[in-house]
């Protein structure tokens, strides 16, 4: 049994990768479950956003706000990851605006919380990503408000319509559960205290989410099938996006001798709020680039542990 238990740990990304296509491949072709699909239409609406929060609640309840470790690092990381999205947005829209989406969500989307824990494999500097994802989480809940609906226009919504909506699910989504982990720290210490100490949850709750976003992502592909050459580009741009962001967050954070957290803050992405974000406001073949992302990220991050068991 614990040997099953350590498998299901080491392999937690791809066996909820694989779930997740699975899932959408039985409700596709088994006939039998047809009448299951406008219910479990309806739970993934309310799910997935749900389990974001709880990762990010998890997460947070891990920050002091007196032991905020602000550094230049963190305004420059900031401005690189709001203007290269807008940049590249720009650049490549003449070319194909789904591309362009893909870029664009793969450069804003906040740093994943996923990445304290490995930052903290690597000897970095948990306390300043967790103070950086905060602040690109607020950044995000501003910005995508703002600009997807200039992105991905709706014919029969107004731009203000719109920016309201997203404003109104995104927002509270992103920036409430450091709101509520700070009213538990103070109201309820003791329940604060077991949120902290259970805080690893937040890495299996981002499994079932995976699973969840996985599911559409595999629906957008087979749906759009016959454009294999868009769908190698955007798997293409995400690769080039990712492998970017890993080497100027290291190379920005590297000069203020914070090398690993920054690589870490811009490069690895909560790709389950990507995925969420690009097939609920954006052109919903935009997924397969934060889907792409999650395994391109992951190769990195295996190649800096075994690079880090190496040396030691």
């Amino acid at each position: 049994m614990s040997k099953i238990i350590k498998i299901l740990k080491d392999w937690t990304l791809p066996i909820a990768m694989l779930s997740g296509i699975l899932i959408y491949l039985a409700f596709a072709n088994f006939a039998f479950l047809s009448p299951v699909k406008p219910i479990a239409h309806q739970i993934d609406i309310y799910l997935t956003p749900t389990l974001i929060f709880l990762q990010l609640l998890l997460t947070f309840c891990k920050v002091n706000p007196k032991e905020f470790a602000l550094r230049p690092w963190h305004i420059w990381l900031l401005i690189i990851q709001l203007v290269a999205s807008v940049g590249l947005y720009l650049i490549l829209c003449p070319i194909s605006p789904i591309v362009a989406q893909g870029a664009l969500v793969c450069v804003i989307c906040p740093t994943a919380t996923a990445a304290v824990v490995i930052t903290t494999k690597l000897g970095g500097n948990a306390e300043t990503l967790i103070t950086y994802t905060l602040l690109v989480n607020l950044m995000a809940a501003v910005f995508v408000p703002l600009f997807f609906p200039l992105v991905y226009p709706q014919p029969d919504i107004s731009f203000w319509h719109a920016f309201l909506l997203i404003l109104s699910k995104v927002f509270p989504l992103l920036i409430c559960p450091f709101i509520v982990a700070q009213i538990i720290r103070f109201a309820l210490p003791r329940l604060h205290e077991w949120l902290k100490s259970h805080s690893s949850v937040a890495f299996y709750i981002w499994a079932v989410a995976l699973t969840m976003v996985m599911g559409k992502t595999a629906k957008s592909i087979v749906d759009d099938s016959d454009d294999v050459w868009l769908i190698i580009n955007l798997a293409a741009i995400s690769l080039i996006v990712c492998s970017l962001q890993f080497l100027i967050g290291k190379r920005i954070g590297g000069r203020y001798s914070d090398r690993i957290s920054g690589g870490q803050a811009l490069g690895q992405k909560n790709t389950v709020l990507a995925i969420w974000m690009s097939y609920t406001y954006l052109n919903p073949l935009t997924t397969v680039a934060p889907g792409s992302y999650v395994l391109w990220q992951n190769i990195i991050n295996s190649y800096q542990l075994w690079k880090k068991r190496k040396r030691n």
